[in-house]
């Protein structure tokens, strides 16, 4: 279940010193946060959008996606670690920034939604994404075969069930994911 762990003082140096359970272990202002391995869906439902993603941002030189477990971290380096799903980190002069990269380094964070804790993707990570600097999130729920999107801490947030456009800066043309044939991919 992703849910805090008892303490509330933890560090990175903590994390690292843990042994590899399968389980995903992210930090957030010193809090542990536990979420069990993905679910095969998941997995599927990621993976699809990892490869529209990188499809597209290989026509310019704005970005790279990334999957998780990969790092990303705050400006408190040594209290903050996530790994989000799917993330664009933003390239400057063609090249990727020092990793681990820091929030301030992602033009976009994409989670698959959590079924054991669905308010670590709606609710902390959201606010952390988006008062980080992360100009667009993404939470993608499978089963209901939606994505909501969120562009600003105070902003409400819009669901889509049709098609999502994603048009950062730099990039020629908009992507235009059509989601019903996202998760029919995913799941065929």
């Amino acid at each position: 279940m992703g849910m805090p762990a008892a303490t509330t003082s933890w560090t990175v140096e903590m994390l690292d010193a843990l042994e590899d359970d399968g389980q995903r272990y992210e930090l957030i202002d010193g809090e542990l946060f536990v979420t069990p391995t993905p679910a095969e869906i998941h997995q599927l439902v990621l993976a699809q959008f990892l490869l529209r993603l990188n499809e597209y941002l290989r026509r310019g030189s704005v970005g790279r996606v990334i999957h998780s477990p990969a790092d990303v971290r705050r400006a408190d380096r040594s209290r903050n670690r996530v790994q989000p799903d799917v993330f664009v980190v933003r390239l400057t002069d063609g090249k990727r920034p020092q990793y681990p990269y820091d929030l301030g380094d992602l033009l976009l964070a994409v989670e698959v939604e959590s079924p054991s804790n669905p308010a670590l993707d709606y609710q902390v990570k959201r606010r952390l994404y988006l008062q980080s600097g992360i100009p667009e999130y993404w939470v993608v729920n499978p089963v209901g075969r939606v994505l909501s999107r969120f562009r600003g801490v105070n902003d409400p947030g819009e669901v889509f069930t049709e098609r999502i456009e994603w048009h950062p800066d730099g990039m020629d043309t908009a992507l235009t994911i059509d989601l019903p044939a996202l998760f029919d991919e995913a799941v065929s």
